[in-house]
């Protein structure tokens, strides 16, 4: 079991984040996860202990399924357009108005650069947060590295 868990998360690190930095579905894991939850269904607990101690770790199992599917389906959508269309017409709206105030062309430049500014910042963000694992700002490997020289002693 060990090995396996040495194996996936070594895969993790060094070939399923770089694709999903693509955009790319890891095909292997899945094959890697099956295998994790074979070894789990074959252990047969002999004491109390031993039977609180399996039941933990096939709750935090399904947990990690839980993230991982969650994690593999983030790489496939996105946030639906209606919220690229409203932001568009919130920009709109925001200009229209900037547009309508009777101010000194300093005023109007400074009021208009800071709502210029805001929205920017705004929609940088959204698409930021469209693909969190895609590009070079996308989330990293970090955690799985730390556990994986921590705990597994490599």
């Amino acid at each position: 079991m060990q090995n396996l868990l040495k194996e996936h998360t070594r895969y993790l690190i060094e070939d399923a984040w770089p694709q999903q930095r693509k955009g790319i579905v890891p095909v292997d894991e899945s094959h890697r996860i099956t295998a994790l939850q074979a070894q789990l269904a074959l252990f047969e607990p002999q004491t109390k202990a031993q039977e609180l101690l399996h039941e933990n770790t096939l709750r935090q199992f399904n947990t990690f399924y839980e993230d991982r599917r969650a994690r593999i389906y983030s790489l496939t959508s996105g946030i639906p357009p209606i919220l690229w269309y409203t932001v568009a017409v919130g920009a709109l709206i925001n200009m229209i108005l900037i547009w309508l105030f009777d101010l000194r062309p300093h005023a109007h430049r400074l009021l208009g650069g800071l709502i210029s500014f805001y929205l920017g910042t705004v929609i940088s963000v959204i698409a930021l947060m469209d693909h969190p694992y895609r590009g070079a700002l996308g989330l990293s490997p970090d955690a799985f590295e730390l556990i994986y020289h921590q705990v597994m002693g490599q």
